[in-house]
């Protein structure tokens, strides 16, 4: 049988994957300049600037939108709304994958849902650039990465049969050009923010999101056919015998979280602090602190072939680390994170001013965390996860990185009113909490989480 498809085509190869995955890479590494380099300036934004009297009057919707939040939390100062905007951002940019995902597995299907993705991006970071439009900007960004996150990642595994072996090896690339996007975006959006002010620092994003759309467009011919899951097609079951699996998976992905909520904060508070108690000179260069979260996609992209090349030595060896026991070292890298910028508080409260080692150890450590950490997640729910209901797992997976990036925000609100020493420490406490509770429960969770029956 001749499979048409660019993943068995020698003509649409390239470097033995489909040249889809090409495209798509190039995608997701402007999808994601856009997105990370607008939430590089988010917080310092609204702080500095959105939020402040004089402006916060003329964002639309603004009044209303405060009044809710205020009658659940009481009053919030500038720097504790901001927290909460950016929580509950972060974390719907993780939630309306699962309405993204069935519009394109039951609507419109997966092309044009990333089309309509990338389309409502970029009209919402070209409302940033205004302040009235600035909630409006919010809801279009949260819908547009809800219709594009999980159905460009699905269309990364149609390019290639279910028993490929490159397929491993493709989401790596993909996940690298997610990290590159991380990488370079806050460097370039940060600088022209600072030198030209934030709204020229959000249309670059938006040009980003463009570019982003003109690789899309330009690999269409290479991209997987939309399948369509009609009704009436035979689904299977849930048998009595996934109930344990469903409660084990169900316990790990609980335990997973407590890392994401530490990890979380370095894109919230992180960049308030950092600005007020330490020293941003680098050999006489004021690096400027929207900088910093570039510090995570460099981490993650150099170390990411490190941790392969080490799972691996430990796979030969015959003594390969569990998913659930990576899980659990991510809280203990993320709680060392976090105990560099305690030491760095400490240092600040004496007197002192730490210079920038202090966070880029806290980037370094938390980036090893990640690593650890979410694709060991995602693997772990695709390998265990019954036939059934294994795309409900998955959406299951990113409602937990709502609910964490939502708790960064709403703890961040507290930020003001406690000492900074104390703020990183609770954030290093959660991330240990996590690494216990795997090390106490580790026997009967990897039991029930071993190769799942057939």
């Amino acid at each position: 049988m001749t499979d048409t498809t660019d993943a068995q085509s020698s003509r649409g190869t390239f470097l033995g994957h489909p040249r889809g995955l090409v495209f798509l890479s190039l995608t997701e590494v402007w999808e994601r300049f856009s997105f990370y380099g607008m939430q590089a300036l988010l917080v310092v934004y609204m702080v500095d600037q959105v939020l402040t009297p004089g402006h916060i009057e003329t964002v639309a919707g603004m009044d209303g939108f405060r009044g809710v939040l205020e009658g659940i939390f009481g009053p919030l100062s500038a720097q504790a709304l901001s927290s909460q905007i950016f929580g509950l951002y972060t974390g719907l940019v993780y939630l309306t994958p699962l309405i993204g995902g069935w519009l394109g597995d039951q609507v419109l299907g997966q092309k044009r849902t990333v089309m309509l993705g990338a389309l409502l991006m970029a009209a919402g970071h070209l409302l940033m650039a205004f302040e009235t439009s600035f909630l409006i900007a919010m809801a279009l960004l949260i819908l547009g990465s809800g219709c594009l996150k999980g159905n460009i990642s699905a269309q990364v595994g149609a390019l290639y049969p279910r028993d490929d072996p490159r397929r491993t090896p493709a989401f790596s690339i993909f996940s690298v050009s997610i990290n590159i996007g991380a990488m370079v975006a806050p460097i370039a959006c940060g600088t022209v923010a600072t030198l030209y002010g934030y709204h020229y620092g959000f249309g670059l994003a938006a040009a980003g999101m463009l570019l982003g759309i003109a690789m899309y467009v330009a690999g269409g011919r290479h991209l997987p056919p939309d399948l369509l899951k009609r009704g009436g097609e035979p689904r299977p079951k849930l048998r009595r015998v996934d109930a344990p699996i469903l409660l084990a998976l169900g316990a790990a992905l609980v335990l997973g979280l407590f890392f994401n909520v530490a990890y979380g904060q370095e894109f919230n508070v992180f960049n308030i602090w950092a600005r007020t108690y330490t020293d941003l000179g680098v050999f006489g260069f004021q690096m400027p602190v929207t900088w910093y979260p570039a510090f995570d996609g460099f981490f993650i992209v150099i170390l990411t072939p490190l941790a392969m090349r080490y799972w691996a030595w430990q796979l030969q060896r015959g003594k390969p680390t569990s998913e659930l026991s990576k899980i659990g070292w991510s809280g203990l890298f993320g709680a060392l994170g976090m105990l560099s910028l305690v030491a760095a508080s400490l240092i600040a409260a004496a007197g002192g001013k730490p210079g920038i080692g202090w966070g880029i150890a806290c980037f370094a450590l938390c980036s090893w965390g990640f690593i650890y950490n979410w694709p060991t997640t995602l693997a772990l729910c695709s390998r265990v996860a019954p036939p059934a209901v294994s795309g409900v797992i998955m959406g299951v997976a990113f409602f937990g990185a709502f609910l964490t990036n939502y708790a960064a925000g709403l703890i961040g609100t507290y930020y003001e009113k406690m000492a900074p020493a104390a703020f990183w420490g609770l954030h290093g406490a959660i991330a240990l909490a996590g690494s216990l509770l795997v090390l106490v429960f580790y026997r009967p969770l990897s039991q029930a989480l071993r190769s799942p029956p057939a």
